[in-house]
Formats: structure tokens, C-alpha cells, sequence
């Protein structure tokens, strides 16, 4: 259900003033830069902490669906009637919000942690068996996993992540790039979940039951092939939940996990979103592969790269009129690799700006007009994909491929948008960038460069 926000207009001016951009390649000259994101109405700036990371206030607020600020133009809530359970959106999909290019977009996002199947699908019982008070369990979460039909879903066959959209954006044809800004990603709830299932993960067996290559059996970590999938019951597979809260700390919110008897191990907050797309593929079967919402695909999606938080810009091109961008698996922190299958999955509250961006204007690198491209305040994202078609290419998994082509997507941005020899360009990138694993429990996995721009300013 979308509305609109008009008491809010002055808040959203201010905010779009305030986290407004300069060009790409500006920024490269150091004339542009990201300003920090506006604080929050009713939550305080957090403590200054000793990272480079986003600076997150403590949700005290529980963000319930309609409550609470809501900084877009539009606003865009996870009603159980019009979400995608586990698929994306197709090329000839009906999309439930219309807005302009520029605009901006409040989306209420919720994670799939604590509705799955294998948790009950019942997130009031399992929060609440974790310590939650009932009011402090979403309400769009307890929606979505009562009301969803459950003759769709197949637990072991379907993608888990509740998917909203697609949005529209006027303007948007194929060709074209959609630049997608994350202006605010605020916690809606103090908790998440971190979850290994399904047999993956980095430690998981083959499906044959052996140890994978580099590892021994006693090595391999749950949930092991011989689970109980046999039975039919999710409940029963083995899988491993950890419930993780967010407290208050010194340096703002952190999670808190167990150490030991009586210790615990905290880290801070890094809000972002873990898919971030448009439409790719034409409509197939209800539970078309080519559709599921695990594997990232040349459309983005489930991309799972921890850097495209608060200002950055996460550039995808179009195939689609309106591009029909979607969004969903949010997440308050993600180590790279996501080893165990999750990141620390908790509901978000996001703010997006959408933007077009035509060939030849320069508004966006060239890179991302045949592929998805990220940026940050001080980094340039150049991405690889171990298989971009989707299942279409047998879903490979192989992380040299993706490394390979997350290579030939920075020497071509190189070469191409800052004019430096192809040769130099990959002397370069082996001296002073990074490559970094996104994930490897995705089907398709993926690595990304990180570029600094500090390198390009003279």
C-alpha cells in the first residue's frame, strides 16, 4: 500500500538538500562528496564510535507499520497482500507504486528471521520465546506470516526474503541505469537473527553427504545432510537460529552475542540492505528459478554487499519500463563472505532515492549499463558475479569466475571512465585496490573491488 507524505515534504526537502550528490567523476577530482544522513526525528546521533562505519542509534522506538518518521516522499509498507515471498518481481509485472525519477521512497522492510518455517512461522511465539514482549514484535511480521498463503510456499524450494515492489520509476527504459541511493536505514525493532540452514553455508556437506574439498566430516558445521528432511517437517531439519539483541552501548547500538559462560562479544550496527534490484527476467512459472530471490542475477537483487549502506549509490541497469525496482532482506550487519548463510538479519525502515540516469550523460559509470556497479562516499564497487543469468547458467558457484569478471569490471571502468591505460589500470588494481568475497552462500556468488577515489584526486 503506498501514500503519500505531504506533512513530511519539508522534512524530505531538507533531507534531499542535505544528502545530495555531485557528479561521479567530480567526486574523483575531490569537488564531490557524500554528507552525512540527517539525524533522526525522536532518536539522538549515537556516540561518536573509533570505525569508519555508520554511526546507528539505538531503536528505543519500536517501528511499527504507519508509526514513527517517515522521511520519502512515498511510503511503501510489507503488507502480506502485496509482498513476493521468496520471488522477484518479472519484466511484466505490475508494480504497486508509480513515482518520478528524484523522488524519494520510505519502505517498511522486514526481515524473513522469525517467519520461517522452520521457526514456526510464527514470529509472535518465537519472539516471544526469545524474551520479546508481544508489543515489541512487528506487526507486518505477524501479518505477512499468518496471511500469506501457505499452499505458495515451499520451504525448500523458495527463496526466504520478503520482497516488496516493484516500484515504477517514470522515465526508466531498458538501456538506461537506475541509481539507488539509501538515504536512511533505520532499525525498526532491537533484535535480529542470525541463521544457518538449508546445508549451506561455507562448512556445509555436498549434497551427497561428503565433506567438501579443504575440510574433514568432524570439520563440517550443522545443518548436516542427514537432518530430518526426510519427515517433511522444516521444524525438524537441524537448522541453527541465533537470536541476537541490540543494546545500547558506548559507541551506539551494538549486538550483543554470548562468550563463554558469562562474557559476551559485541559489534557495532552496519545497516543495509542485501537486495537492492529491478526487473530481469520474463515471467516463467509461479516458482520460476530464474525468479527465486536467493541468487543475484545481472539485475542485482540479493547482491549482499556490506558497503551499500548510508551514502552510497548502488547503480543498476534497466530492462524494463520503469525499471521495476524491489528490495527486501535487510540487515543490521554482515561480515564479507556471509560464511553461515545470514548476516544479522533484522527489519529496517529505508529510505531510497531513485533516479534515472541515461546513456551519454555521464551520470553514471559505464560499467553499469550492462552491470551492476557500486559506490560509497570514498570507494568505487565495481562487481562480479560468478553466474549474472540467473539458474539460466546453472546457478555456478565458482568464486574465480566472479573474480575474474569483478576484474574486468574495474579495468573497464578504469579505462574507460577515467582514461587510464588498460595495461597501467591492471598493474594498479594488484598494487592498491582490494577484491572482496560479497558472499558465497548465494547460488551465484560474488566479489567485489573496492577503488579508493583518494587515489584519482591529483
Amino acid at each position: 500500500m503506498a501514500v503519500e507524505n505531504g506533512e513530511l515534504a519539508g522534512l524530505h526537502e531538507q533531507l534531499k538538500d542535505r544528502l545530495g550528490r555531485r557528479g561521479l567523476l567530480r567526486a574523483a577530482a575531490g569537488v564531490g562528496a557524500l554528507t552525512a544522513a540527517a539525524s533522526v526525528a525522536g532518536q539522538g546521533p549515537a556516540s561518536a564510535a573509533p570505525s569508519s562505519g555508520p554511526h546507528v542509534s539505538y531503536p528505543g522506538q519500536i517501528l511499527q507499520p504507519g508509526k514513527g518518521p517517515v522521511h520519502g516522499r512515498h511510503y511503501l509498507r510489507a503488507d502480506a497482500d502485496e509482498v513476493r515471498w521468496g520471488y522477484v518481481p518479472s519484466l511484466g509485472s505490475d508494480p504497486v507504486l508509480r513515482m518520478r525519477s528524484g523522488e524519494t521512497l520510505t519502505v517498511d522492510t522486514l526481515s524473513h528471521e522469525g517467519l520461517l518455517e522452520d521457526q514456526g512461522r510464527d514470529p509472535l511465539a518465537y519472539f516471544r520465546s526469545q524474551g520479546v514482549p508481544a508489543d515489541r514484535v512487528l506487526k507486518d511480521a505477524v501479518s505477512v506470516a499468518r496471511d500469506y498463503d501457505r499452499t505458495a510456499r515451499n520451504f525448500d524450494v523458495d527463496g526466504p526474503h520478503v520482497v516488496i515492489g516493484p516500484v515504477a520509476v517514470e522515465g526508466a527504459e531498458p538501456g538506461d541505469v537506475l541509481k539507488v541511493e539509501p538515504l536512511s536505514l533505520l532499525p525498526r525493532v532491537p533484535y535480529g537473527v542470525i541463521s544457518s540452514r538449508h546445508g549451506k553455508g561455507a562448512l556445509a556437506r555436498r549434497a551427497d553427504g561428503s565433506a567438501p574439498d579443504g575440510i574433514t566430516a568432524a570439520e563440517v558445521m550443522p545443518p548436516m545432510a542427514d537432518d530430518g528432511r526426510a519427515s517433511g517437517d522444516p521444524e525438524k531439519y537441524g537448522n541453527v537460529s541465533v537470536f541476537t539483541p541490540v543494546e545500547r552501548g558506548s559507541h551506539g547500538a551494538q549486538a550483543v552475542l554470548p562468550l563463554g559462560r558469562k562474557a559476551k562479544v559485541r559489534f557495532p550496527l552496519a545497516p543495509h540492505m542485501g537486495m537492492m534490484g529491478v526487473a530481469f527476467a520474463d515471467a516463467g512459472s509461479p516458482t520460476d528459478p530464474l525468479l527465486n530471490s536467493i541468487p543475484p542475477t545481472l539485475g542485482g537483487g540479493n547482491i549482499d554487499i556490506r558497503h551499500l549502506g548510508e551514502d552510497s549509490a548502488f547503480y543498476l541497469p534497466v530492462f524494463a519500463e520503469g525499471a521495476l525496482f524491489y528490495m527486501g532482506d535487510p540487515h543490521f550487519a554482515m561480515g564479507n563472505g556471509e560464511a553461515a548463510l545470514t548476516a544479522l538479519e533484522g527489519s529496517l525502515r529505508a529510505t531510497f532515492r531513485l533516479t534515472v540516469c541515461k546513456p551519454g550523460s555521464g551520470d553514471a559509470p559505464s560499467v553499469a549499463y550492462r552491470y551492476p556497479f557500486g559506490e560509497t562516499k570514498d570507494t568505487w564497487i565495481p562487481v562480479g558475479l560468478s553466474d549474472p543469468d540467473g539458474s539460466a547458467s546453472g546457478n555456478l558457484g565458482d568464486l574465480d569466475v566472479a573474480m575474474r569478471r569483478a576484474v574486468v569490471n574495474a579495468l573497464d571502468f578504469l579505462q574507460d571512465d577515467l582514461g587510464m591505460d588498460r595495461a597501467t589500470a591492471y598493474a594498479y588494481l594488484s598494487a592498491a585496490a582490494d577484491f572482496e568475497v560479497s558472499q558465497v552462500v548465494d547460488r551465484t556468488t560474488g566479489v567485489h573491488g573496492m577503488i579508493s577515489k583518494s587515489h584519482f584526486r591529483g
